[in-house]
């Protein structure tokens, strides 16, 4: 360590940066596990207003394209979801190829270029920032690429090459990818995966994604992505500006007379398919069962609910999610994105498409706790 570092690992405060930052996923996790977010990169507007009211002393960078990591200020952790559209089974499949999810390779860029300054500044072995990449996509990466799921070995091998940089990483014997696994490059660096599903961290959304974790000071990616934790409780609302908690859109049930208010998830191709088949059971079932999350949110889609007073199901409704809705499914702050930086409101459909975008809180809540479980041991 430099002259005037004069904190070692495991007192010294943890920093981190924030690639396509969204709405501040992965900085709010940061700072629930004691972690500084220095600064963050984005370019839709809406989402930059949120984040500058939440975390006003977070710098914002712009443009990653536009970015040199030798210039930023250093930090310990790199994290970013880079868009996911190329990728998603749902979109074109142009892969890392894409102008958009080709962007991944811009966060490695960086990368590099900030542990090379590091290095020029004469810091060596465990103290070369960033100490860690975090990644998060969506399943499709395992399968997209020629031949199948070449585009997630190319992420691996990119990933590993910014401390190994003559590694080749091989394809599995088996051809698919395993939604979890590790490599590890003996003591100079890890990378491990997993796939997390939101429905199982506290918030009922089925919501699958990818979270890589490279440990370029050793081994200890894999410990950070499987070693079970306590989970963190959900925030509570947002009060900032000194305006209403967004909690007080939960009202008593002596105001809803007595009755008692069901949501549920209501399945749209569920519906027509069963409608065409004629298949009664299903019809009904598609206006949500007791026992299932709700689907993935997504920014370019509708996502509507079945809602109905207990004991009066005919006279139900079906209706879109409230952007207070979308936040309590996404595990954030009720009220997260209600205001911009100047205490403006901000709209629904803006809302709703930022949070079809973010991260499930308690997911990267899980992987920031993991980092400063294992840097500060």
């Amino acid at each position: 360590m430099k002259k005037g570092d004069d904190m070692t690992q495991s007192t010294r405060k943890l920093t981190m940066g924030s690639l396509f930052d969204g709405i501040g996923g992965f900085p709010l996790a940061a700072v629930r596990s004691g972690i500084t977010p220095i600064w963050a990169s984005e370019i839709e507007a809406f989402p930059i207003e949120v984040t500058k009211i939440r975390f006003p002393d977070m710098a914002h960078v712009g443009d990653i394209t536009k970015l040199n990591g030798a210039e930023l200020p250093p930090v310990d952790i790199i994290c970013g979801g880079s868009p996911c559209q190329d990728l998603s089974v749902a979109g074109a499949r142009a892969g890392l190829a894409g102008a958009r999810s080709g962007l991944f390779m811009e966060q490695v860029r960086l990368v590099k270029e900030m542990r090379n300054a590091d290095i020029q500044r004469g810091r060596t072995a465990f103290d070369v920032r960033p100490r860690f990449m975090a990644w998060e996509n969506v399943p499709g990466a395992f399968s997209s690429g020629a031949p199948k799921g070449e585009d997630f070995r190319i992420v691996l091998e990119e990933i590993v090459r910014v401390k190994c940089d003559s590694v080749s990483v091989p394809r599995p014997d088996s051809g698919r990818w395993e939604s979890a696994g590790a490599a590890i490059l003996g003591k100079r660096c890890s990378v491990a995966w997993r796939v997390l599903d939101a429905q199982y961290w506290g918030v009922p959304q089925r919501r699958r994604r990818i979270f890589l974790v490279a440990d370029f000071r050793g081994q200890r990616s894999a410990e950070i992505l499987f070693k079970p934790r306590d989970m963190f409780p959900l925030p509570p609302p947002c009060t900032d500006y000194g305006l209403p908690a967004a909690g007080a859109s939960r009202i008593s049930l002596d105001k809803t007379r007595g009755k008692i208010p069901v949501i549920r998830p209501f399945q749209e191709r569920r519906m027509r398919s069963a409608a065409k088949s004629g298949n009664q059971s299903a019809f009904l079932a598609s206006f949500g069962r007791p026992d299932e999350p709700f689907p993935t949110l997504l920014a370019k889609a509708v996502n509507m609910i079945s809602f109905w007073y207990e004991g009066e199901e005919k006279d139900g409704v079906l209706r879109n999610l409230t952007p207070v809705e979308c936040e309590r499914l996404m595990g954030l702050p009720e009220g997260w994105t209600a205001y911009g930086n100047l205490g403006q409101p901000i709209s629904d459909n803006a809302r709703c498409k930022a949070l079809g975008n973010a991260i499930a809180l308690p997911c990267a809540d899980y992987i920031m706790a993991g980092i400063a479980e294992t840097i500060h041991e």
